[in-house]
């Protein structure tokens, strides 16, 4: 009995061993080859495909196949598919019968399940390895269901050559996706796995036509379909040559593979954010310019199309892509490419000075020559205009009242409101960047850039949906791959910009122009109200356009992907006609709702655009953001003194107060007020003082333009080796006066009207004074350096 026990133990322990082993089997992921990266359209389309690591066209697996392959595979390789468990016996024993008659293999009679394992493993055929596969078969069916067995097959079959998989062989065969092919051409690619390297598009033609009318005989016989539909499906052509992939966003196709693990995507296909049809037209569009572009070795374009609503990517082109090329290096992901970004800051810089109360939209900002420890700034016309305001520096594109505001708010504040806005590209310290940074003198890549400006955009678009607060999330990078993420409940009261300052900086940008190109801007017709800004960088190099609406934001880049800068590659010239082609492909929609409760009316001068002080005449009622309460009042309008005729000044040491006038004025500083009554006709000097009064303040009469006090600057040799010369500028609020110029304490000549002189003094430190007629003085400090020595940058 206790033997009997004994073995009836080890019997129990045997099977439930086996058991264990069995289901133990298939453990982990079935297939491990590498498969191809894969990127569809929104509308699930396929845009771009790059072939697998082992040099196969294999595309991932897919969760449902095909109804028209499934029926064709079923009647081909395994009719009893669905009423068996991954073994039919019947085929298998009547594939014995033919092969032991025929000595030799003539029929396997496996199913699709033991195939899938059989593509699986890749053993040799042999009767141990049928047993195996048997087994595993098995084992299969218990862990997946009909149509995931399905899948798996027309996902790994081969169909000849390098091509793998029913997707893939769809495309390569017939440009098209397997769920649009006829029943001919299923018919076709379901016989390919069978004897893939004997029958295969452009060879034994006629055996793969036999093949193909036999299915098709089959599929009416059981019924799939009727005999006319064969007939008709018998005419159909067979394939020829394969044919290449869509190649309709290759660069988002590389920047998937480059950032799939950081992303957490386990399968190589994507389905994009990305609309099919735009992203066509706009391949067109930017194909067409870089034809018209590179007649002056202008090579390489790209544009990024963001959905502001829904903060996802429409359209993704790095650069027009022609590789039959390789010369324009067109693989190049400008998107990408840290690049010069001009002056497309200084909008960010402008809606900073906004939010953190440093100006009011209309602010005087000063615009004359201009030199900070060494550095120049120069407008693009070469012009002054003395004081302009601050939304018409922006709408030009003014350089040195940027670098003029920039000195104000602080590069520091600015360098790290960009981090925080998303400018992931300043890698340096802010020191290294000083006031250049707001004229181009970093990095910035065009995905950041656009990402910024949709942060801005959505903050506005949210102020009514989240009641004036805000989302941090805002900021966040465009999607490009569909999600269902939830929307973020957790607004704030505060933000990096607020409403009001967003939306004065959009009102400013609605009519961007470049100096020199004011009537340019014209030619751009558009059936929407677009916030646009251009940028070009030093030398040339970049040429850019981003343009914002409520629902969109649209960049373009155009220049050289290796940097070489070329004449007339301007953001006016080159990428803002791009930039009005693309938003003519978009959706025409409302503009900006006015963000009411962020905005403050506050009495504003009109003359000078700061909040208005008890001097100021013309005072007018201003919506301003909210930090616009905490500007100063204007510092230009003061109460002047005159005689009892208006026509001179005075003092109480000359004039009985009881005779003076006391009139508000709006004075500038000499140097601005020099270039400002140039282009503003109607602005009034002060009058002169009356003769006898005593004015101590030379400063107030006399302003040095060039060079500021304790500048330093560079001589530098002319065409023929002889030494330069520099020209010294200064401004005296009296135009008749005279003024007497003095080097080191050396009379050097008299200027009257016009006061500028070319000097050219030596090396070392210099005193300059300049005295007028009525003997008001004015001394300040420069510094020549030695020829030997490099020009400050």
């Amino acid at each position: 009995m206790n033997k009997v026990l004994k073995t009836l133990l080890i019997a129990d322990i045997a099977c439930l061993v086996l058991v264990a082993v069995f289901f133990l089997l298939l453990q982990g992921k079935l297939f491990k080859t590498p498969t191809s990266y894969v990127v569809e359209a929104s509308n699930g389309h396929l845009l771009s495909a790059a072939i697998a690591a082992d040099g196969q066209w294999r595309f991932p697996v897919v969760d449902t196949v095909p109804a028209k392959f499934r029926d064709c595979i079923i009647a081909f390789e395994d009719k009893r598919f669905y009423s068996h468990f991954g073994v039919d016996f019947l085929a298998m024993s009547r594939a014995m019968r033919q092969n032991l008659k025929a000595n030799g293999i003539v029929s396997g009679g496996s199913t699709l399940t033991m195939q899938v394992i059989r593509l699986s493993r890749k053993q040799d055929r042999t009767v141990w390895q049928k047993a195996i596969e048997v087994l595993l078969a098995l084992r299969l069916e218990l862990k997946y269901s009909k149509q995931e067995i399905l899948a798996l097959y027309a996902a790994n079959a081969p169909f000849g050559s390098n091509v793998v998989g029913l997707d893939a062989a769809s495309w390569r065969y017939y440009g098209r996706a397997a769920n649009t092919l006829s029943w001919g051409e299923t018919a076709t690619l379901a016989v390919l796995p069978n004897s893939p390297s004997l029958v295969h598009p452009g060879k034994n033609a006629p055996r793969l036509i036999k093949k193909r009318n036999d299915l098709l005989d089959k599929l009416v016989t059981l019924h799939f379909i009727d005999q006319s539909t064969a007939n008709l499906s018998k005419l159909e052509p067979i394939p020829g040559k394969p044919l290449p992939l869509p190649q309709n966003a290759p660069h988002l196709l590389n920047r998937f593979k480059a950032e799939r693990t950081t992303l957490q995507v386990a399968s190589t296909r994507i389905k994009s954010t990305l609309d099919e049809d735009i992203q066509l037209r706009l391949n067109a569009i930017l194909k067409r310019y870089n034809n018209r572009y590179r007649a002056n070795d202008i090579n390489n374009i790209s544009a990024l199309i963001l959905n502001a609503k829904t903060g996802t990517v429409v359209s993704y082109v790095g650069n027009s892509y022609q590789p039959e090329n390789a010369d324009l290096q067109s693989h190049v992901d400008m998107i990408k490419a840290p690049r010069s970004p001009g002056s497309t800051l200084k909008p960010l810089l402008y809606a900073s000075m906004l939010n953190d109360g440093f100006i009011l939209p209309h602010t005087l900002i000063p615009d004359i020559p201009t030199q900070i420890a060494g550095y120049s700034p120069q407008n693009y016309d070469l012009g002054y205009d003395g004081a302009i305001s601050a939304d018409k520096a922006l709408s030009r594109s003014l350089n040195i009242p940027a670098v003029k505001m920039l000195q104000q708010y602080k590069y520091e504040r600015f360098y790290d409101k960009l981090k925080k806005l998303g400018i992931g590209t300043l890698n340096q310290p802010a020191d290294h960047y000083g006031l250049s940074l707001i004229l181009g003198g970093s990095e910035v890549t065009m995905w950041d850039l656009a990402n910024t400006y949709m942060g801005m955009v959505r903050t506005l678009n949210h102020f009514n949906r989240y009641k004036g607060l805000y989302d941090p999330n805002d900021y966040r990078a465009a999607n490009y791959i569909e999600t269902n993420e939830r929307e973020n409940k957790n607004y704030q009261l505060n933000s990096l910009l607020d409403h009001g300052s967003i939306w004065a900086t959009f009102n400013a940008m609605e009519e961007v122009m470049r100096p020199g190109d004011e009537g340019l801007w014209e030619q751009f017709s558009s059936s929407q109200r677009v916030a646009w800004k251009t940028g070009t960088s030093f030398g040339f190099r970049d040429a850019w356009a981003v343009g914002v609406t409520p629902d969109y934001v649209v960049c373009v880049w155009v220049g050289n992907a290796d940097g070489e800068g070329r004449p007339g590659l301007v953001g006016v010239e080159t990428a803002a006609p791009v930039l009005f082609d693309i938003f003519k492909l978009l959706p025409n929609g409302k503009w900006f709702a006015t963000p009411a409760t962020k905005l403050r009316r506050i009495k504003v001068c009109k003359q000078s655009g700061y909040k208005a002080g008890e001097y100021c005449v013309d005072v007018i009622d201003e919506l301003v953001p909210t930090s616009g309460e905490k500007t100063s009042v204007c510092p230009f309008h003061k109460l002047v003194h005159l005689n009892a005729e208006g026509t001179l000044r005075v003092t109480d040491q000359c004039e009985s107060v009881t005779k003076m006038q006391h009139k508000s004025w709006f004075i500038l500083p000499p140097a601005m007020e020099y270039y400002y009554k140039i282009k503003n006709g109607d602005y009034r000097s002060l009058p002169p003082f009356m003769p006898g009064c005593d004015v101590s303040d030379a400063n107030a009469l006399m302003e040095l333009i060039y060079p500021k006090n304790g500048a330093t600057v560079y001589i530098p040799l002319e065409l023929d080796g002889s030494r330069g010369k520099i020209v010294l500028n200064a401004a005296h609020r009296n135009q008749s006066s005279k003024i007497y110029w003095h080097i080191d304490n050396e009379y050097v000549a008299t200027t009257t009207n016009y006061h500028q002189l070319a000097v050219s003094p030596s090396p070392g430190k210099h005193t300059l004074t300049l005295v007028d007629e009525n003997g008001q003085r004015l001394v300040q400090y420069f510094t020549v350096l030695d020829k030997e020595k490099k020009a400050p940058k």
